[in-house]
């Protein structure tokens, strides 16, 4: 029995925010780390998938799941959608830090479906005391657990000042659609703590990825609530080649649901460009410029590279945001939210190639899993804007924050630092144990993997440089995933011709995190790839090995079906 005024009576001193409330009770998963249900956890299961992740393995269905906050893909919350509509998802999930992607799922959840998942938010000691628990319960007051006890409180109601504008549409002066769209809005705002809505000047959509029937339940019903974009919006990698997924030998009862999804926010109003880099279409965002845009690289490469600002919007209210163009005025819209917290000295190597800047992005992540970074000592290294679109994407599979600066070179880096900021070294011991982290894996490769994010039109040209007119083996697979718009320009300069003449299939619309076999070659059970993001979820989301690789290891594979696990030269 504890005594009074132990641990116990302390706790209930601590008080938890109810985000969502709702009763729940079951086992708890503790998690140290984030983790991205995007490529983490199975849709129809609730099982952790992610290889890299110290949690690999467990089951979150029925759990009272802890983690600090999420990391990695927007498309989280539609996992978890899609877990809630499959009757798998965790009892409850309790955060020690803000966190919108999973939240947002059980908002839509709940609000539209009438499936509860309570989402708390604890102060760390309290956070740190339920995750020592085996067992714990949730009611709209309190958690208790194994005598503990913890306060519950709901976010105040009235934090949020709406426009007579933002007021119409949330009283239904356009029609049910924007009236839901305001609701959901509305709500997140409240637990983000934000004071008002902002306009944005265009959208970008990623909940149009179809990893199950929940993301076609949504998109159906807010078109047929009457739903219509009134910004510009432009549209993610889809599911399938939306032109030619039959002729491929997709099975229609999984081409016909993801191309529907793509059709319904088609006539909702917005762009086909069907690309996971709408920076590299024409006319990208001004700094400055404020924009309601899903996909995680897409909004840390805009808000770092290009100075424009959006939150890190998760799938479904990147339609809500699209539908009214507003959006809670929240996160890296904000000055504050924008000043680096932690700063990393990174030991750039001397003669370091392309492959170093997903493997800093990825380390970067791991280092500053909760803030924006400061990166210094990189500015020597002269990067490219494909090589910071390479590390954006990788930094985005293992933070959660929105951007990160890099000294003499991103547009805001001479931000001060906040405060609080401390400083982490990026050892050349950390590069090399990190590329040895990625780069494991058998020597046999069956498929070589390029466009993650999608390809630029200077990626492609490299690959066919590299290629130099020589074909792939006949038993290896070499697939590049690129947006229309760079394929078009591919084609009209000869690029994708060359490409095509070693063998190489040039594909559109989808990318890899979205592709599925057979277009992802059934026999496949060896990946290598450039993309540090796909390094990280290919393994959990194809059930493969995949493994980190220079262009050049990449080539090697594509040519002889083999590449040697090893350090790159600049780090031996």
């Amino acid at each position: 029995m504890m005594p009074a005024g132990g641990e116990g009576a302390s706790l209930r001193s601590e008080t938890g925010l109810a985000v969502l409330g709702g009763a729940a009770r079951g086992p708890v998963v503790a998690m140290a780390e984030g983790l991205s249900f995007w490529g983490g956890v199975d849709p129809g299961t609730g099982r952790v998938i992610d290889v890299h992740h110290p949690c690999h393995g467990a089951m979150l269905a029925g759990a009272i799941v802890l983690m600090p906050t999420s990391r990695g893909s927007c498309s989280g919350s539609g996992v978890l959608l899609e877990l809630a509509m499959a009757g798998q998802t965790p009892a409850a999930l309790v955060f020690s830090e803000p966190e919108d992607t999973l939240t947002l799922g059980a908002l839509v959840a709940s609000e539209m479906f009438g499936r509860t998942v309570p989402v708390l938010r604890l102060s760390h000691a309290a956070f740190e005391a339920l995750a020592g628990a085996l067992t714990a319960s949730i009611s709209s007051v309190a958690i208790e657990a194994e005598g503990k006890t913890i306060p519950l409180v709901s976010p105040p109601a009235d934090a949020l000042t709406l426009t007579p504008r933002d007021q119409a549409m949330l009283d239904g002066s356009d029609g049910p659609a924007v009236r839901q769209a305001m609701a959901i809005l509305c709500a997140m705002a409240r637990q983000q703590g934000a004071a008002a809505l902002t306009d944005v000047t265009r959208a970008h959509i990623d909940g149009c990825i179809y990893a199950g029937p929940a993301n076609l339940v949504f998109a159906e019903a807010m078109e047929k609530l009457g739903g219509r974009v009134r910004v510009p919006t432009t549209m993610n990698a889809i599911s399938v080649d939306h032109a030619n997924w039959r002729a491929q030998g997709v099975a229609p009862a999984f081409g016909l649901p993801a191309s529907r999804l793509a059709d319904a926010y088609l006539r909702m109003g917005c762009r086909p460009s069907f690309t996971c880099a709408p920076y590299l279409l024409d006319e990208p965002p001004a700094a400055g410029e404020p924009i309601g845009w899903s996909e995680s690289n897409a909004v840390i490469f805009a808000n770092s590279v290009l100075g424009a600002r959006t939150a890190k919007h998760p799938d479904f209210l990147d339609l809500c945001i699209a539908l009214t163009g507003r959006a809670p005025l929240a996160g890296a819209f904000l000055d504050g939210a924008r000043r680096a917290r932690r700063i990393l000295e990174v030991a750039l190597p001397a003669d370091a190639g392309a492959a170093v800047w997903p493997l800093i992005g990825y380390l970067a992540g791991r280092a500053a899993p909760d803030r924006v970074p400061l990166l210094r000592g990189l500015a020597s290294g002269r990067p490219t804007p494909d090589d910071l679109k390479a590390l954006c994407a990788a930094f985005g599979t293992t933070s959660a924050a929105p951007m990160l600066h890099i000294e003499g070179l991103t547009p805001e880096a001479g931000l001060p630092p906040a405060g609080d900021a401390d400083t982490v070294s990026l050892t050349r011991a950390d590069l090399i144990a990190g590329w040895a982290g990625l780069n494991g894996g058998p020597e046999a490769v069956n498929l070589v993997a390029i466009g993650s994010p999608h390809a630029s039109l200077g990626e492609c040209r490299a690959l066919a440089d590299a290629l130099a007119g020589r074909h792939r083996a006949p038993d290896v697979a070499v697939i590049v995933t690129a947006g229309r718009q760079v394929i078009a320009d591919a084609q009209a300069e000869g690029t994708l011709e060359r490409l095509r003449a070693c063998g190489v299939e040039v594909v559109p619309d989808l990318c890899w995190c979205s592709i599925t076999r057979p277009v992802f070659p059934t026999q496949t059970r060896a990946v290598i790839t450039t993309s540090g993001k796909y390094a990280h979820y290919g393994p959990g989301l194809s059930g493969c090995a995949v493994r980190l690789g220079t262009l050049d290891d990449c080539v090697e594979a594509a040519l002889t079906g083999r590449a040697p696990p090893r350090l790159p030269h600049w780090l031996r």
